[in-house]
């Protein structure tokens, strides 16, 4: 059976970004005693586990099309970190630029399913 090499990438690429995560996620909560990050961890993390889930996709054909379709899912995980990080971040510089993640991220979504319309 003959498997096309872009869903390989995909899944590849899937499983070092989770790995990475993963590993960042478990070496910052040892690093700052855990309990306090724990929240933000599991939230930051059910944000990458649902966006690799959803950008585990076969090739369409339309490179536009397979963009956004990675795209999407990719800039609504940096929503919702992002929206982790106001839930619990307490650094005001650190907590505008997760408001304005939220904002140009919910626009370049609209803009890219607006684009292949």
């Amino acid at each position: 059976m003959t498997r096309p090499k872009g869903l390989f990438l995909a899944l590849g690429l899937a499983a070092a970004v989770v790995g990475c995560t993963r590993a960042a996620g478990d070496s910052a909560v040892r690093r700052t005693g855990g309990a306090a990050d724990e929240p933000f961890i599991a939230a930051s993390g059910a944000a990458m586990e649902q966006m690799m889930k959803a950008m585990a996709i076969r090739p369409s054909g339309d490179v536009d099309r397979d963009f956004v379709t990675l795209m999407i899912p990719h800039h609504e995980s940096a929503i919702a970190m992002a929206k982790a990080e106001l839930r619990y971040g307490k650094n005001e510089q650190l907590r505008r630029m997760a408001q304005e993640i939220v904002v140009t991220q919910q626009q370049e979504i609209g803009a890219m399913r607006l684009a292949l319309r």
